[in-house]
């Protein structure tokens, strides 16, 4: 349970919010340029740009859920039950486990057009981390700066949607959620005139009754359409401080608070973190469930260039501002 936005001011800002029953040892992590990774197909990935984002690091290797590298190519893994289909490898085609699929794509290329030529190669095979980590049902947002994709394998074989929209869920596919926008055309920001019947007065007794009919819950259609909607509608100032908090109010729109969402085995589903990428100057903002405040990471030039990862923990404890203390 998860969602991705883009959205544009003066810069291009990229993030999700990350809904879980359960943590897993997430940090901010840095990944420099010239990075080796071993894939899995025998080949070594040498990164050629650094990459920042939130990940869990094994072995030096940094599993991520979201990330943006240097050129401002962003990508982010969503869940997919079901409806993924990973394949065993198959000849005369780049095969990568789905964990490969970031630091492949952020290590290598700038923008959506040279995506694009590569997933006509790309098969993503049933290869797990390890034989403790499942392989998890996926499908992925990728953005430049301009333009957003979502890549989605299903059984019927890899399929690249362009995402005029910059917002993704999780189930249905994405070609449903774009079809599923038709049944809410009738919304808007301002009150409507009456359209029910000539033969009634009717009038509106309240501000905001234009998006009666919005979803107000918390499964994966309603969350596309909800932070579609406002997202579209949005209005902001082109500052970084304004886009970040407006970035974060839009993702709040669709945060899921603890005790909405029970799981089957009794766990509550949580917004564990939001996150929101500068991805024109490879800032990294997030806040956690229990810590409301926005944190930042900046990937400066020397993180770019070290031959390690850096890594940062979350700051998880809130805080709070005293305004009348003697």
């Amino acid at each position: 349970m998860c969602t991705c936005i883009q959205l544009k001011t003066k810069d291009s800002y990229f993030g999700r919010n990350l809904d879980l029953e359960y943590r897993f040892g997430e940090k901010v992590v840095i990944t420099p340029r010239n990075y080796c990774f071993s894939l899995r197909n025998k080949d070594i990935l040498k990164t050629k740009y650094a990459m920042i984002g939130m990940a869990t690091v094994f072995q030096n290797y940094p599993l991520y859920a979201e990330a943006v590298n240097e050129k401002g190519l962003a990508m982010a893994g969503l869940y997919f039950p079901e409806n993924a289909k990973y394949f065993e490898s198959k000849e005369r085609q780049i095969n990568l486990a789905p964990f490969e699929l970031i630091p492949y794509f952020l290590g290598k290329f700038e923008t959506i057009a040279e995506v694009k030529e590569e997933l006509k190669k790309i098969n993503i095979t049933n290869e797990s981390f390890s034989s403790d980590m499942p392989l998890a049902d996926l499908h992925w947002m990728i953005s430049d700066k301009e333009t957003s994709i979502v890549v989605e394998q299903t059984i019927e074989g890899l399929k690249v949607y362009d995402n005029p929209i910059g917002v993704l869920t999780n189930n249905p596919p994405f070609s449903y959620h774009m079809m599923n926008l038709n049944n809410y055309l009738n919304l808007s920001p301002y009150n409507q005139e009456n359209q029910f019947s000539r033969k009634v007065s009717l009038n509106t007794y309240g501000q905001g009754m234009g998006a009666i009919g919005l979803p107000g819950d918390n499964s994966p259609s309603s969350r596309f359409i909800r932070c579609a909607f406002y997202k579209l509608n949005s209005i902001c100032a082109d500052n970084e401080e304004e886009s970040v908090v407006q970035f974060f109010h839009i993702l709040e729109s669709v945060l899921m608070v603890k005790g909405s969402v029970i799981t089957k085995s009794g766990k509550c589903d949580i917004t564990t973190y939001s996150s929101c990428m500068n991805q024109e100057h490879g800032i990294y903002y997030y806040k956690t469930y229990y810590n409301p405040q926005i944190c930042m990471v900046k990937m400066r030039e020397e993180e770019k260039n070290k031959t390690d990862l850096t890594v940062y923990d979350l700051m998880e404890k809130p805080s709070f501002q005293l305004i009348n203390d003697k």
